[in-house]
C-alpha cells in the first residue's frame, strides 16, 4: 500500500501527459478519390487545405473549464495540425459560435478574438469561414442586418454570407446554406442570385461568350421567379463547394446517416411558392440536409467537382446520382465533449 501511495503521483502525472498528447493531436486519413487505395506522395505544387467545422466557441460567456481547459487543448490542435499538415489554406464550415444567432453585436466581438487567438501566429494564413445556423438563426431569426454584420467580420463573404474566390487555379464557391432553407425569404433569393451569377461566370469561362452576361444583367433587374437555365457544363467540371448542411441524400453515410428529426424542432415549417417548386414541393422532411429542389439546382447550375460540408457532426463521404462527391466534416469540437460535459 505504502509503494502503491509513492507511485501513484508519478502515474497520475504520466497519464495526465499520455491525454494532453492524446487529446490534442489531430487525426488525418487520406480518403483517395473512389475508394481507391492509392500511394499519396508529397507534391508541392498541390492544394494542402485543412478542413474544420463546429467549434462552437463561446467567447464571453465561456466557464473556467472552456477558458483554461478546452480551448487550450483547441489551440494545441491547430498548432499541432499545422505543424504535421502544413497546409496552405484553412476553411471552416460553419457554427464557429455556439450561440451566435443570440449574441448581440457587443458579444460577438470576443468570440472573434477568441477564434483568432485559437490560430495564435497562424492567424497569417489564409482562411476561410462560413455561416452556420448556429452563427445567423434558424429560419425565425434570419435577419439580412445581422446576416450582413456577421459576414463582413470574415474574408470574402457578401451581404448574403455568400463568396466566391481562387486559390492555385482551383475555384471555390461557398453559399449561406440557412438561406436554402427558409422558403420565401429575401436572403433566399440573394443566395440563388449568387448560384445564378457563378453559373453564367463558370459557362463563360468555359464557352467566352458574352450573351450570358446580359442574361445575368437582366436577372439582377427581374423578379425573383428562378427557372432553370441550360447548363452545357458536364458534371464536376465546376467549383469546389462549400456549405454548411448537407446536400439532399436518400441514403445513408455506411450506415452512418444523419438521422432525421422533425422538422419543427429546428426550422420552421414554411411553404414554397409554385413558382419556385423546382424538383417537389416544400416543405422538407429531412432537417438536416438542403432541401431537394435546392440541391438539385445546385447540381444543374454550378456542377460542382466537389462539396465539403458539415452541421451533422459525423464524417461521410458519399457520391450522388449524378457522381458528385460530397465529404461532410464531423465536428472538431466533439474531441472535446467528453471532457467537457
Amino acid at each position: 500500500m505504502v509503494q502503491w501511495k509513492a507511485v501513484l503521483p508519478l502515474l497520475i502525472f504520466y497519464l495526465l501527459v499520455f491525454y494532453e498528447e492524446r487529446a490534442s493531436t489531430p487525426s488525418c486519413v487520406v480518403v483517395p478519390q473512389g475508394g481507391v487505395q492509392e500511394a499519396v506522395g508529397d507534391d508541392p505544387e498541390d492544394l494542402k487545405v485543412m478542413v474544420v467545422a463546429n467549434l462552437l466557441l463561446l467567447g464571453s460567456k465561456a466557464g473556467y473549464l472552456n477558458l483554461f481547459f478546452r480551448d487550450f487543448y483547441l489551440s494545441k490542435f491547430f498548432k499541432k495540425s499545422f505543424a504535421s499538415l502544413k497546409p496552405d489554406m484553412l476553411l471552416v464550415l460553419g457554427d464557429i459560435s455556439a450561440e451566435g444567432s443570440d449574441l448581440t453585436r457587443s458579444e460577438w466581438i470576443p468570440v472573434l478574438h477568441q477564434f483568432r487567438r485559437m490560430l495564435g501566429p497562424f492567424l497569417a494564413l489564409p482562411f476561410y469561414v462560413i455561416l452556420g445556423d448556429r452563427d445567423v438563426g434558424e429560419c425565425n431569426q434570419l435577419n439580412a442586418k445581422s446576416v450582413y454584420w456577421v459576414a463582413k467580420n470574415f474574408p470574402g463573404l457578401d451581404s448574403a454570407g455568400c463568396g466566391a474566390f481562387e486559390v492555385s487555379n482551383i475555384s471555390f464557391v461557398s453559399l449561406n446554406a440557412v438561406a436554402l432553407l427558409c422558403g420565401n425569404n429575401g436572403l433566399r433569393f440573394s443566395v440563388e442570385k449568387v448560384i445564378e451569377r457563378e453559373s453564367i461566370d463558370l459557362q463563360m469561362d468555359i464557352e467566352g461568350t458574352t450573351e450570358e452576361l446580359n442574361e445575368l444583367k437582366k436577372f439582377g433587374e427581374t423578379s425573383h421567379n428562378l427557372e432553370w437555365r441550360e447548363n452545357t457544363m458536364s458534371s464536376g467540371s465546376g467549383p469546389v463547394l462549400l456549405l454548411h448542411f448537407p446536400l439532399h441524400h436518400t441514403s445513408n453515410c455506411s450506415g452512418n446517416g444523419v438521422p432525421t428529426r422533425s422538422y419543427n424542432s429546428l426550422f420552421e415549417r414554411t411553404e414554397i411558392p409554385g413558382s419556385r417548386q423546382l424538383v417537389g414541393p416544400g416543405p422538407y422532411e429531412l432537417l438536416h440536409t438542403l432541401p431537394p429542389n435546392a440541391t438539385e439546382y445546385i447540381f444543374q447550375a454550378l456542377r460542382p467537382r466537389i462539396v465539403f460540408s458539415a452541421h451533422s457532426h459525423r464524417f461521410c463521404d458519399r457520391t450522388h446520382p449524378d457522381g458528385t462527391r460530397e465529404q461532410s466534416k464531423h465536428s472538431i469540437s466533439e474531441k472535446f465533449n467528453a471532457t467537457m460535459v
